[in-house]
């Protein structure tokens, strides 16, 4: 018997972060989840999660925008709709809203998570299977001391959690920014990778002074040093130095990989499902920066574990994934709202083996973290 979507929840939850989280644009003191609940007719339920980074200040779409985009205009899209068709179930979606990707992407997840219980499969078999059990996993380190970022990496190599960093940058003077980084870098040496993120805090000649620097100092990668519209200058940083440079904000679906493909504007592209509006497009995205010889990488917007654990699934897919991925964000938070959290050890996030995303909600945490209306 056809199953379809009963009805559809969207429900803003407050985490607090284990410590602020520097980047860039802003500082975080908690995170903010899009929880999305769908409810099929055959009992079935599917979560989801749409997650930002600071509100608007990393993009265009809010947590609060988001729950206004799903139970104004997507919930009602989806009523009575075939939640076995996921792909019409989006393209249905794509049809009353443009844009809108982390709204969509959190449906999508959600329609999966509902097939693969439905089925008694694991997400990722639903995309033709997981050719990695699990996932190479680096650490933001974002306190913006540098004798507390050495000690929590030090830490976490000991603990055989996390054996690349990554230093949120852009927030000081290029050269003070990397005297900090240098400084983690010579304390770690050959023992962990180190990479920087400027979340397109630099204009082109100051990411040209910074990077040349970086570079000297052993620096493994540099993450969108430029404004997401500067396609040419990313290109022109990407031709002129060895270290690669990495599209993250620049890359959000399959069109822009082709455009940045062809003027050879990154040496890597930066995935993640949220932006590119879900798994499917995601997926899309990684084909063509596959295709043209540019490396891939599993970004994250900081999300819970419904969100974390659903882009894992699709990233296991992947043939290739030369970069690992950033998957930590369940890990940035003092709690989550299901009764497992995910397992890291041995440098990887491991995926659940349950069906659909392996996840369960805890309902009492829901509650109590929920935003109140």
């Amino acid at each position: 018997m056809k199953a379809t979507v009963t009805s559809v929840e969207a429900i803003l939850v407050d985490l607090p972060t284990i410590r602020a989280h520097q980047l860039a644009m802003t500082t975080m003191q908690r995170q903010t989840l899009v929880i999305v609940r769908l409810r099929c007719s055959d009992g079935i339920e599917g979560i989801g999660e749409a997650t930002t980074i600071g509100g608007l200040s990393y993009g265009d779409e809010s947590p609060e925008g988001i729950k206004l985009t799903i139970d104004t205009y997507l919930a009602p899209a989806l009523a009575g709709i075939d939640a076995c068709n996921i792909h019409a179930a989006m393209q249905r979606l794509a049809s009353v809203a443009r844009g809108n990707r982390f709204a969509k992407s959190a449906l999508e997840s959600a329609l999966l998570d509902a097939q693969g219980k439905r089925l008694g499969l694991p997400l990722s078999e639903l995309l033709g299977g997981a050719v990695r059990p699990n996932l190479a996993c680096l650490w933001t380190l974002a306190s913006g001391d540098t004798g507390r970022d050495i000690e929590e990496a030090e830490t976490l190599l000991a603990e055989r959690r996390h054996n690349t960093f990554k230093l949120k940058i852009g927030r000081r003077s290029v050269r003070d920014d990397v005297a900090h980084v240098s400084a983690i870098k010579r304390a770690l040496g050959d023992r962990a990778r180190v990479t920087v993120d400027v979340n397109q805090a630099w204009n082109e000649a100051d990411a040209a002074t910074g990077i040349a620097m970086l570079e000297a100092a052993g620096i493994d990668l540099v993450e969108q040093p430029v404004p997401r519209e500067q396609r040419g200058a990313l290109a022109r940083l990407a031709a002129r130095f060895v270290v690669p440079v990495m599209a993250d904000e620049a890359v959000c679906g399959p069109e822009d990989a082709m455009e940045l493909a062809r003027i050879a504007g990154a040496d890597v592209f930066a995935l993640k499902i949220s932006k590119s509006g879900g798994i499917f497009e995601m997926l899309r995205t990684a084909a063509v920066g596959d295709a043209a010889g540019i490396a891939l990488y599993g970004g994250t917007m900081l999300e819970g574990s419904v969100g974390t654990i659903a882009a894992a699934h699709g990233f296991a897919t992947l043939p290739r994934l030369a970069w690992g991925t950033e998957l930590f964000g369940p890990l940035l938070l003092k709690d989550d709202v299901v009764t497992a959290r995910p397992e890291y050890r041995d440098f990887a996030l491991h995926l659940p083996v349950g069906p659909g995303l392996g996840l369960t909600l805890d309902e009492d945490k829901l509650a109590h973290y929920r935003r109140a209306a």
